[in-house]
């Protein structure tokens, strides 16, 4: 039938990528008939149906049901159709951006991780780093007895009531001053952090003093006290703020004691 500008239901099945047994049931219905039923029953659709069926499929996945994709047939017209097609293009491009907002916070987390894949977890090294985007809380408030948990609640709410639009699922870390750094009081975070494109903040870019250590949050005494003989040792001084971060956490590591903290302090050589 070809030659008529038919196909049979097999061969149209097969152009059409979609089983046979799925024509069958859009026929069974009322939404998508073949264009001709021989004397033996076969039916045979036209080339120009293609369209149809790419134009049903396309509707089921932005969520439309079979009920109501016929009653749009059942009712179309140029004014609906354009009306209903242009809501759905309202949800691809609504899906669009939280894809790219998912890609976002996965690319994040991936460069997160491959930065430690061969680090030495018992080095202390001093390394320039460059500015990142970040975005950054206010001063933590932990008087009346406030928990690290209602305070990070609190951080949360801050930033949803500042950027209402902004992805909140990226990992967040903690900054302590540079005066609790030299007074070393490093128990408690004074701001919460996180990296973002889209972060109207920095993390000044220079020389840093890394060290790594394995445990759980919070549990990083040992690693601070570390890093400043080293500095103390080696010529330099504290000259801003510690970062902290957990770049192998509850996302890859199932026991939170072999959680890896990365613990940044701003360094400079020591004048003399």
């Amino acid at each position: 039938m070809e030659e008529t500008g038919l196909f049979s239901i097999g061969d149209f099945a097969e152009f059409a990528r979609i089983s046979r047994d799925t024509l069958l049931h859009y026929d069974k219905i009322g939404l998508l008939s073949p264009a001709l039923r021989g004397d033996n029953g076969y039916r045979f659709y036209s080339g120009a149906q293609l369209a149809v069926v790419n134009v049903i499929r396309t509707l089921q996945q932005l969520g439309m049901t079979l009920d109501e994709i016929r009653g749009l047939k059942d009712r179309r017209t140029p004014k609906l159709t354009v009306e209903v097609l242009e809501l759905q293009v309202e949800k691809i491009d609504k899906r669009i951006e939280e894809w790219i907002r998912a890609r976002k916070l996965l690319l994040t987390l991936l460069r997160t991780i491959k930065t430690v894949e061969s680090v030495d977890e018992n080095a202390i090294m001093i390394k320039y780093m460059p500015s990142e985007a970040i975005v950054l809380g206010e001063l933590n408030d932990y008087s009346r007895g406030r928990s690290l948990i209602e305070t990070l609640l609190s951080f949360y709410s801050d930033i949803n009531s500042k950027y209402p639009n902004m992805d909140l699922n990226y990992p967040v870390w903690g900054m302590i001053s540079e005066e609790r750094i030299k007074q070393g009081d490093w128990l408690w975070s004074d701001r919460f952090y996180f990296y973002n494109p889209e972060g109207n903040d920095r993390k000044p870019s220079g020389l840093y003093a890394v060290g790594y250590m394995r445990g759980g949050y919070g549990k990083g005494g040992k690693l601070y006290g570390r890093i400043m003989d080293f500095i103390d040792r080696n010529g330099f001084e504290v000259c801003g703020n510690a970062y902290e971060e957990y770049p192998l956490n509850e996302v890859c590591i199932t026991e939170d004691d072999n959680y890896l903290m990365r613990v940044m302090i701003a360094v400079r050589e020591r004048s003399v």
